[in-house]
């Protein structure tokens, strides 16, 4: 199996990013009016050398929660482990509207780069992130932690890979500030092969909200 990156000292496998749908509605439903939407080149990574104000790292809390109002997202999240095998889980996939965050990883909020996962859809139909590439540029994510902060990402891009070419460093690596990779199945519809790669959200923390009293 090939390996696609490093998260912290762990590596994780392929199916970390492929396992997240089951295409199985799409082959009654027909892809061409039903398939998940896909970012357009419009919407993907700036410059390296683009400035973008970040909020200042929180301290670590687990977060319970993922909101992305654009997309009406507002789905629970669970902790991610990852498989004998070395690929990271995935939530059930009967639990449409669940999510996962590598909890072995960075949390979401402090610095270093936080993954989220989620499915695309189910064999009932869509899922939480069914909508995740038609998100934009700008966007805003929230995420509740357990110490009832909120971390607040702004969407610097969505982009599509194939899974032959998901580079690795560039969704996975190390980063000097609080950013979030939210993920799930996309890059068209084969029904010989299932979903031909993913789109990944990358985003970086611009705010927060202290707890409540």
């Amino acid at each position: 199996m090939r390996r696609i990156g490093r998260i912290g000292d762990t590596a994780i496998a392929a199916v970390t990013v492929v396992a997240l749908a089951s295409g199985v509605w799409l082959l009654g439903a027909g892809t061409g009016t039903h398939a998940p939407p896909q970012p357009p080149a419009a919407e993907g990574r700036p410059d390296p050398g683009e400035e973008r104000l970040a909020a200042p790292p929180l301290e670590p809390s687990p977060p319970t929660r993922i909101r992305i109002p654009a997309i009406r997202v507002n789905a629970p999240l669970m902790g991610l482990a990852l498989t004998p095998a070395g690929s990271l889980d995935v939530p059930p996939a009967d639990r449409k509207n669940l999510a996962g965050w590598y909890r072995a990883g960075t949390v979401p909020g402090e610095t270093g780069t936080a993954v989220v996962a989620g499915h695309v859809d189910n064999a009932e139909g869509p899922a939480v992130f069914y909508d995740l590439g038609a998100l934009k540029r700008g966007a805003v994510i929230e995420v509740d932690r357990k110490d009832g902060s909120v971390a607040v990402f702004t969407v610097d891009a969505v982009e599509v890979y194939s899974t032959r070419d998901f580079p690795d460093e560039k969704v996975y690596g190390a980063a000097a500030r609080p950013e979030l990779r939210v993920i799930t199945c996309g890059g068209g519809y084969s029904r010989a092969t299932g979903y031909l790669g993913n789109v990944v959200v990358f985003a970086h923390l611009t705010g927060s909200r202290a707890p409540t009293r």
